[in-house]
């Protein structure tokens, strides 16, 4: 038999929660109803204590241990959200807890759950990946009979996560039209279809993930639970390589659609958040936000909720997430420029080729002696992303053109 959560169960969470969980808000976005002429509501999971919505998943799974199992302990893998939620349960319930992170976990995140959980967490640093750290905390628990945490795949974490949707449900002042809701291993969507789909069902939920890891999508489209073989990492807290045997067919049975969203757009959500509506958010928690392009026409004029994941956002990231928005905005272009090996070269590229609002911002270049060209790798940012076709023509027409980069993600990584 499937599972499927229920709606007293989700109801007694939202009760264990209570101790610990202040309601988050659901409030209107006056610029994105404006832009979208629809009435475009956040639900702010990011104002948690933890900053994410984590924290109602693993609070309401490890309330729920017997004083047996709270004797023996509790174990977690995460490099993220559900470290932070996992460290504060076991130090507000006074349980003795282990977090396996892998080695390159930055350290902000590691400090950061060192403090919410104090001395009654562990933090292990093994492997080199989050499977690499799951697999020893898995095999710890079995060696000491400790219980395992999931970061989303067991039923108490979804329902912990379900209590979101009691709670929009019980602030929303009109009927929900649209609901977009993160993916990253499904238990937060899952735990939201569950509740829409038995007290507003005709509200349409759409599950939204990162282009670079679909693995809810593609498993999906092919009707099985599907491992990925490889995603791209940047959005942390949704990328996975494969969605948990419990969420899968909730989602699969009751999502209307599944979308990916491009990291480049998430980044430029992100910094329009930040620059606009004073909001920092993760790339995670702007998935449902950046989506909402995806149905601008679809919701005009209706009412639309998206859930804010998370806001543990690390500064060090931004130099990245600016360039991943130009890069996406194609504002920012890298050429292998060929500077013929004589004096002025450079000037004559500086005012001849660039135009007058380019912007030279990365620049590498190494003499050869037995050349008549010297090959350079060059990145230019443009104000506007027509620019780019008449610049590559002067390039081409100079004959300072050696090779576009962007479009060679191989030799885009290699040499940037």
């Amino acid at each position: 038999m499937k599972y499927f959560p229920k709606i007293a169960d989700i109801k007694k969470a939202a009760t264990v929660l209570e101790q610990i969980v202040e309601e988050t808000p659901l409030s209107n976005s006056i610029r994105y109803s404006h832009f979208y002429k629809a009435n475009i509501l956040l639900k702010r999971e990011d104002l948690h204590r933890v900053r994410s919505y984590k924290i109602r998943g693993a609070f309401n799974k490890i309330n729920s241990l017997s004083a047996e199992e709270r004797k023996k302990g509790v174990v977690c893998a995460s490099a993220g959200n559900h470290a932070q939620g996992f460290a504060f349960s076991c130090k507000y319930l006074g349980i003795k807890g282990t977090v396996y992170m892998p080695t390159v976990t930055p350290k902000q995140k590691i400090e950061q759950t060192k403090i919410f959980g104090g001395q009654w967490i562990d933090v292990v640093l093994h492997g080199d990946t989050f499977d690499d750290a799951s697999q020893k905390a898995i095999t710890e628990c079995e060696a000491l009979g400790k219980t395992f945490v999931h970061p989303f795949d067991d039923p108490k974490i979804i329902e912990g996560q379900a209590t979101i949707g009691l709670e929009i449900l019980a602030q929303a002042k009109e009927i929900i039209d649209y609901i977009f809701v993160p993916i990253g291993g499904g238990g937060l969507a899952a735990g939201i279809c569950s509740v829409f789909k038995e007290l507003s069902p005709e509200t349409k939920i759409i599950g939204v993930e990162p282009a670079g890891a679909p693995s809810m999508k593609t498993s999906i489209e092919k009707g099985v639970n599907t491992t990925l073989e490889s995603i791209d990492k940047f959005i942390d807290g949704a990328a996975v390589k494969r969605v948990g045997e419990l969420t899968f067919p909730i989602c699969k049975e009751n999502l209307n659609d599944i979308i990916t969203v491009d990291e480049g757009q998430v980044c430029q959500t992100i910094l329009d958040l930040y620059n606009r509506d004073a909001i920092v958010v993760e790339p995670a928690g702007a998935l449902t936000i950046s989506a909402l392009e995806n149905y601008k026409d679809a919701i005009k004029g209706k009412h639309v909720v998206c859930v804010v994941s998370g806001s543990n956002n690390d500064i060090t990231r931004t130099a990245e997430i600016k360039e991943k928005a130009l890069l996406y905005g194609n504002l920012k272009h890298y050429f292998i420029v060929r500077f013929p090996q004589r004096a002025g070269a450079l000037k004559e590229f500086v005012v001849e080729i660039l135009g007058d609002d380019d912007d030279i911002t990365h620049f590498e270049y190494s003499k050869k002696s037995s050349r008549e060209n010297a090959p350079a790798v060059v990145g230019i940012e443009l104000k506007s992303a027509e620019d780019l076709v008449p610049l590559i023509k002067r390039m081409k027409e100079n004959n300072f053109f050696g090779d576009y980069l962007n479009d060679k993600p191989d030799l885009f990584q290699y040499l940037i």
